[in-house]
């Protein structure tokens, strides 16, 4: 019997930038609030994208 969470039972959130969702990540386990893009493509075209 495997510990843990299904995959289908993990946290997810969509960015900001290209409008996909994406599910939480072991690498994301102590900051996962902070976390707000999916990649760090994502991430460079947030900061030059002007909110309204």
């Amino acid at each position: 019997m495997p510990n843990g969470v299904a995959k289908a039972n993990l946290p997810s959130k969509v960015c900001p930038v290209c409008a996909r969702p994406f599910s939480w990540r072991k690498k994301w386990a102590r900051d996962w609030d902070a976390v707000i893009y999916c990649s760090d493509k994502c991430r460079g075209k947030g900061r030059s994208v002007p909110f309204a």
